[in-house]
C-alpha cells in the first residue's frame, strides 16, 4: 500500500529545470529519508507536493495521493489537502509558528476549518496532541506564545500543529538542523514514535546522513533535481552502489581519524 506516489515530477523555475524526475514512493507507518547536499532539490520536492512552489514555476510528472494527482487539481481541492491529508513541518519553528499568536490559537484555528470542531472540542484535541509530543504542563502551553519555549519545544509544537487533522502524509523538511544533539535526539524519537503509533507516511529531508540512520526505513539519496540511488537504510548507508552516495558517506567526520 502507498500513501504518497511521486512519479517523473520534474518542476521548472524562470527557464531552469530544478528537478529533472523525480521517483519516490511513501508507506503507511514507514519514514523515507531524502538525502543530499544543499541545492539538490530535496526542498522543493516536499513544497510540490503541496503546491508551495515559486511563483511562476512549473511543475509536471504526477503526485498520487488517494488516487487523486495533486498536480492537477483546482487551487480549492488543493486547500483541503494542505494541512488536512498532507502536512509539512518546516527548519525553522521560530519563523514557521506565528508570534503573535498562542500556541493553542496555532493549533485549533485549522481544526476548526479542516475538521469543523467546535472551540471547545478543538481545545480539547490540541491539549490532547501537546501532550502527545511531550509539552510539560499542555493546559498552561495551550495559553503561551511561540518566543516563550525553547527552540526544541517549539519544535515539538509545531509538529503538533501539522498533526491537528490527522493528515495521512507528514513532510519534516530538516526539523532538526537548528537543535543542539541532545535536543535534536528527542526530536527523531518522537517523529518515530508518532510514524509508528499514528501510522504516518513520513518523508524526512535531512543532509545528514547521521539523522536518516538514525530513524529512516527507506533512503533516497538527491544530487542536481535527481534521485541517483534508493533502498533500504541498511543497504543504501552500508552498501552504497552510486557514486554520489558513497562521496557523501566518506565525508562525514570521524572520531577515530586524525
Amino acid at each position: 500500500m502507498t500513501a504518497l506516489d511521486i512519479a517523473g515530477l520534474k518542476v521548472t523555475i524562470a527557464g531552469r529545470e530544478v528537478l529533472r524526475g523525480v521517483d519516490l514512493r511513501l508507506e503507511p507507518g514507514k519514514v523515507h529519508g531524502l538525502a543530499g547536499e544543499s541545492g539538490s532539490g530535496k526542498t522543493m520536492t516536499g513544497l510540490a507536493v503541496l503546491g508551495l512552489l515559486p511563483h511562476g514555476s512549473r511543475a509536471t510528472g504526477a503526485i498520487r495521493l488517494g488516487g487523486r494527482d495533486l498536480l492537477t487539481l483546482p487551487p480549492k481541492e488543493l486547500n483541503k489537502v494542505r494541512g488536512g491529508e498532507v502536512a509539512m513541518v518546516f527548519q525553522d519553528p521560530a519563523t514557521s509558528l506565528h508570534p503573535m499568536l498562542t500556541v493553542g490559537r496555532q493549533l485549533t484555528e485549522h481544526m476548526r476549518h479542516h475538521l469543523g470542531l467546535g472551540k471547545a472540542e478543538a481545545r480539547a484535541r490540541a491539549v490532547e496532541l501537546l501532550g502527545k509530543v511531550r509539552i510539560p504542563g499542555a493546559e498552561e502551553a495551550y495559553r503561551r506564545y511561540p518566543h516563550q519555549f525553547s527552540g526544541g519545544m517549539r519544535q515539538r509544537i509545531a509538529i503538533a500543529v501539522a498533526l491537528a487533522c490527522s493528515p495521512k502524509v507528514l513532510i519534516a523538511d530538516e526539523p532538526t538542523t537548528a537543535l543542539d544533539v541532545t535536543v535534536q535526539a528527542g526530536v527523531l524519537r518522537l517523529l518515530r514514535g508518532l510514524c509508528d503509533e499514528l501510522g504516518l507516511a513520513v518523508l524526512l529531508v535531512t543532509h545528514d546522513l547521521g539523522v536518516m540512520s538514525a530513524v529512516a526505513d527507506e533512503v533516497s539519496v538527491m544530487k542536481d533535481g535527481l534521485v541517483v540511488e534508493s533502498g533500504p537504510r541498511v543497504r543504501v548507508l552500508r552498501r552504497p552502489e552510486h557514486p554520489y552516495t558513497r562521496s557523501l558517506l566518506e565525508s562525514l567526520p570521524d572520531a577515530e581519524v586524525r
